[in-house]
């Protein structure tokens, strides 16, 4: 059954995801009827990691800086320790996240990704997860965070590690089913 048909996704991320962060997900995603685009500012490719290997490269659909949230439906943020660390200074990443957000659009953030969620200003009060090594982060952010494999609240989808992207990618399924484009 196709519930994500006619959907497009997004797909944020920089060099050093982690890979099964996002190929886990988008295959998920893609079974699921959706269109996925990875949108980085790397030119042309972008690369990834396996656990502390650099690992393959995947093409890039879409360069950040001509990204437009009205052209999706839901934002994936895979994990990664550089990936996020390297997209939560970038000023027009932030800014499509929180395009995203206003529009009221579901967010989906694994692993290290919810750090991208914090610059955004976007975790205060919010029930989130993630890996314990941003937990303490997220909660001085102010977050309401727990220990579970996938947490949901309003249209932030968040869950911990590899080992939880079964019930992650049916929780941003269901999630993204949900939406209609251009809501506001």
């Amino acid at each position: 059954m196709e519930k994500l048909k006619n959907k497009r996704i997004a797909i944020l991320v920089a060099d050093g995801f982690e890979e099964i962060e996002l190929t886990s997900p988008k295959e998920a995603l893609e079974k699921a009827g959706a269109k996925t685009d990875i949108i980085s500012p790397a030119k042309g490719k972008v690369r990834a990691k396996s656990g502390d290997e650099w690992s393959n490269d995947y093409p890039v659909d879409v360069a950040l800086q001509e990204a437009e949230e009205n052209q999706y439906d839901g934002l994936l943020l895979p994990g990664g320790v550089i990936n996020p660390d390297k997209l939560r200074t970038n000023k027009t990443a932030i800014a499509l996240i929180n395009a995203f957000w206003e529009r009221d659009k579901p967010i989906a953030a694994i692993c290290h990704g919810p750090q991208l969620l914090i610059n955004a200003d976007l975790v205060r009060d919010k029930k989130i997860t993630s890996v314990e090594a941003i937990q303490i982060d997220l909660m001085n952010a102010g977050a309401l965070w727990e220990d579970s494999e996938v947490v949901v609240d309003d249209k932030l989808i968040t869950s911990r590690t590899p080992e939880d992207l079964p019930a992650f990618n049916k929780a941003i399924i269901k999630a993204f089913a949900d939406t209609e484009k251009n809501k506001a």
